[in-house]
Parts: structure tokens; sequence; C-alpha cells
């Protein structure tokens, strides 16, 4: 098509990722204003609609989310095949863009990240956090942390961190006025603090013991979108909360947190960094996804 170039439609794909005029803006090293005029301009030349904008928020049309699903992966090739001419020089370079929820993004994601950027200085990491389930590949997303149940069979899976068991935690003050549950039924007479997922819906506690799986869908006064969240208004003594062991193992050694429940609550998988089947890989990919695998190596037992 007659006078799109290069940079026209890198200024779009960088507006399609972020659904966000400002901060597409900010990756492009460009003004706002700037941004939204060359995307004008190249609706001219399309003749087309690429992006409905108010005030609020940005999305694009039918036409612009066909352009993106082409035109994407193969500026992505372009620029793994940039990438991967560093390593001809034995330099890893590039950008990598992981998403994750926020608890696994601070216990695992986050403590491999930075021992990673020690060794490769050139990379540039980006972590953005986000509870709900998202379609990496679609947002722009090199590769995803996620537990191992909830990933997509297409994807590549690569253990990020030991298995995870869940908690059942309330401060001592709190059954200082409230019995300490003995079986996960008796959650229901209690008031526990409920954990909303990213899709709306509520999350019934899971148990299991001797074979025996219970799902209990507990209620109380307050509800909250994240489990940090929860462990700190547990310790508040805002009532029974749901978290991951290892999220508050230090309270219950000290004594801030009880644990209840404790031969009731299950062990997961673990989480995993996940990403897609491709080709050809980008060299700072490659070279975090075997840093993984290595750092995997050094935790394990002999």
């Amino acid at each position: 098509m007659a006078n799109v170039t290069a940079a026209d439609l890198s200024s779009f794909l960088a507006i399609a990722r972020h659904r966000s005029f400002r901060r597409a803006a900010d990756e492009m090293g460009c003004t706002p204003s700037a941004l939204s005029h060359a995307l004008r301009q190249l609706e001219e030349r399309l003749d087309l609609r690429l992006v409905n904008r108010t005030t609020r928020s940005v999305a694009l049309t039918e036409a612009g989310e066909r352009l993106f699903a082409r035109v994407g992966p193969a500026f992505r090739d372009i620029d793994d095949a940039l990438d991967d001419l560093n390593s001809l020089r034995g330099v890893v370079s590039g950008r990598l863009r992981i998403n994750a929820p926020r608890v696994s993004a601070r216990l695992h994601l986050l403590p491999v990240v930075t021992r990673f950027l020690g060794r490769y200085p050139g990379v540039q990491v980006e972590i953005v956090v986000d509870n709900a389930l998202v379609d990496t590949v679609s947002e722009g997303f090199d590769a995803g942390v996620r537990f191992g149940e909830t990933i997509a069979k297409d994807m590549i899976a690569v253990p990020l961190g030991p298995r995870q068991r869940t908690a059942i935690v309330a401060s001592p003050g709190f059954f200082d006025n409230h019995p300490r549950p003995v079986t996960p039924e008796q959650l229901r007479n209690l008031p526990c603090i409920n954990l909303r997922f990213g899709s709306g819906r509520l999350y019934a506690w899971e148990f299991e013991r001797g074979g025996i799986e219970l799902s209990v869908a507990v209620e109380g006064p307050l509800t909250l979108d994240d489990t940090d969240l929860i462990v700190d208004a547990a310790l508040a003594g805002a009532g029974i909360g749901f978290a991951f062991e290892e999220q508050v193992k230090d309270h219950v050694a000290d004594g801030r947190l009880v644990r209840v429940l404790e031969d009731w609550c299950p062990y997961y998988s673990g989480v995993y960094l996940y990403y897609p089947s491709r080709r050809q890989m980008p060299a700072a990919l490659r070279a975090f996804v075997d840093f993984v695998q290595a750092d995997n190596g050094r935790r394990s037992p002999a």
C-alpha cells in the first residue's frame, strides 16, 4: 500500500498493544499528540479507521484488530531476527515483556529476573502485574507466569518455583472472639475475607484430605482481589483469610498469624513460565528460559 512505512505500522502497533496513547508514546519516545497525528495519517492513507478513541478509552476497530493480528507477529519476527544477530557477537540484548499475577511476580518471578539482569545487563525486562488470565500473544507479551493447571496446552511451560500450598490464617486476636474451625464446612459460620478473581468470580476455597475434596463458598464483610491484601487484612483482624504458605510463613513463625485447617490445605503444582512455541525464539527470551532452567537445577536436591 502506497506511503505506508514501517514507522507508521510501529506507531500503530504500540497503540494497539498498550490501548493507551500515553503509554505507547512512552515506548516510542515521543509525545501522545505526535503519536495521535501519526495514527491519523495512517488511517487517511488506508482510508480506514483503525482505532476508536474517547477521552477515557482506546479500542481497536475490526480493521484495527485484523491489522494488529497480521502485522504484530511479523514485526516480532523482525525484532527477534535482529536480536538474534547479537548472539554472533556474544551479546544478549533486547526487551522482554512478562505478564504475571501479583503474588507470583513478587515471590517467584522478580527474584529470578533480578539475578538474570545481573548476568545479562543488555536485556530490558518489563513485568506487568495482572491477576486476570490474559492472552499473552495478542497482548504483546513474550511470556507469562501462571499455575500449571491454567496454562493452555499449546504453550511451552518451564517450572519457575516449587510446589505451592495454601494456608488458612487469622490473627490471634480474631480467635480470642471466634472459635477455630476444625472442618472446612465450619468456615461458613465465620467471617472470612473473600477473594475475587479478575473475571469477577468469587473464589470458593478448595480443600483436600485423604482423597476427599471440598469446595467452600465463604462469606464475610470484606472482599479483596489480591492475596497480599488479604494477608494484611488478616493481620489487622478483619477475618479468616486464604493465602499461600510462602506469603504467611514469617507471620506464622512470629505469632502474628495463626494457621487453621492445615491438614486440609492442598499442594498445587507450582507456577510456570510459559511462552508460545515459535520457530525462532527471541535471543533475550531464549537466554531467560535457559537461566530459569539452570536456576531450577540449582534449587533441586542432588
